[in-house]
């Protein structure tokens, strides 16, 4: 029997893919068929496990405690630098690699909020949508309540995310921060950030990006559209593992700043902390938004993705993540319209993100079941099945693969 024409096609853009040797440089899992989660929870690269290893046996289990005056120190800003460079278009100085995602960003939208009371007090509104991922919502919801902040919510579309016009038509002369996902967790909806920000600018606010879904995944200009402050995951495109330290980036232009400090003022981000001086004197730069102890194991495979990602380059990526996710549409597509799934992403390229979610009300007994057959997608409540194609760690035949596993199980 013939093999059916979009396989035939996966095969020829796996044989005609670029990036094709990456996928032999990630550790692969026995039994699964197609890894679709790669938004969630990144593949490890392969020789992670040996980084660790020696990491363990050598650095710090032979250089002890000297280790940190030989070099962990000046990790978060290192790991940082390439975190920035590799996935947020940041020039040196302005990233680092700390706490976790939630952590990170509470510490950066209560500076930002701070800074924005104290030069003018009436910027008391809170800008986000009903969309968002829910921490961010709940970490809003958190400081509105400690300083006083009325929330302005955006309607948001799940099927798409915020507009600039969504956001013109809220922000104004009371707003403090504007707070958006660069890349919306559920539809993958990419926003138009320059766009946006200079809507925020205009008002005389600030904006904080979420880039849990973009960094590593699609090319982000921090330092050229103008971002005030990003914070994002790295175990997703970035391959850092579950509960890798987090990112947070802020524009040169806020650092130092008497107004703009960051409300964890752990002994880590104090200027001279050895001298265990009384006071609180904030390091100088992005420094400064460290806390307390820098995970410094955490941060081995976190570097290690970053510069597999540097590797490869953002762009080419982007090109392969939009290959991937027109493959997987375009076999979706070519399934009975009675099947009944919807697609519930944007078709347009410039946004749509690197994952697609699909709808059908039977998603959810069917999950389970393609677990077990090595087909991993990601459920989302009440009906999204998301496809995370990570590029540098996914085929096209394997896209294929797993596609045709969920039509069988939703044929029966």
């Amino acid at each position: 029997m013939a093999e059916p024409a979009e396989l035939q096609h996966a095969r020829q853009l796996d044989a005609q893919d670029p990036l094709a040797a990456f996928a032999t440089r990630f550790e692969r899992a026995e039994g699964v068929v197609a890894y679709f989660d790669g938004n969630s929870l990144g593949r490890p690269v392969a020789g992670a496990a040996r980084a660790m290893e020696r990491f363990v046996r050598e650095e710090w289990g032979t250089r002890l405690i000297r280790a940190w005056d030989e070099g962990w120190m000046s990790w978060p800003e290192q790991v940082g630098d390439l975190v920035g460079q590799a996935a947020l278009g940041a020039a040196p100085g302005q990233t680092v690699v700390a706490d976790s995602t939630t952590v990170l960003l509470y510490k950066t939208l209560r500076a930002l909020v701070d800074h924005q009371l104290a030069l003018d007090p009436a910027r008391v509104e809170l800008v986000l949508d009903t969309d968002n991922f829910p921490t961010d919502r709940y970490v809003a919801e958190g400081i509105a309540a400690e300083r006083g902040l009325t929330l302005r919510w955006i309607d948001a579309d799940p099927a798409s995310g915020v507009t600039p016009e969504q956001v013109e038509a809220v922000v104004g002369e009371r707003t403090g921060v504007v707070l958006i996902s660069h890349v919306a967790y559920r539809s993958g909806f990419v926003a138009d950030a320059p766009g946006i920000t200079r809507v925020v600018h205009d008002a005389g606010a600030l904006v904080l990006w979420d880039t849990c879904h973009s960094a590593g995944s699609v090319p982000v200009l921090a330092d050229a559209w103008g971002w005030d402050a990003a914070v994002g995951c790295d175990y997703k495109y970035l391959n850092g593992g579950p509960g890798a330290p987090a990112h947070v980036y802020l524009a040169r232009r806020h650092h130092d700043l008497a107004t703009l400090r960051q409300p964890v003022q752990g002994w880590m981000g104090r200027r001279d902390p050895f001298l265990m001086e009384q006071g609180y004197q904030p390091a100088a730069g992005i420094r400064s938004f460290v806390s307390g102890t820098p995970p410094i194991v955490g941060m081995i495979p976190v570097r290690l993705g970053a510069q597999l990602l540097a590797e490869a380059g953002i762009e080419a990526v982007r090109r392969k993540s939009l290959l991937l996710t027109d493959l997987a549409w375009s076999i979706v597509d070519s399934w009975p319209r009675d099947l009944g799934v919807v697609v519930a992403s944007p078709h347009e390229h410039e946004r749509r993100g690197g994952h697609l979610t699909l709808r059908h009300p039977g998603f959810q007994d069917a999950y389970p079941r393609l677990w077990r057959r090595g087909v991993i997608p990601d459920f989302r409540s009440p009906d999204g099945l998301r496809l995370g194609l990570s590029p540098l760690s996914t085929t096209f035949t394997e896209v294929w693969q797993g596609l045709e596993a969920i039509r069988e199980e939703l044929a029966g």
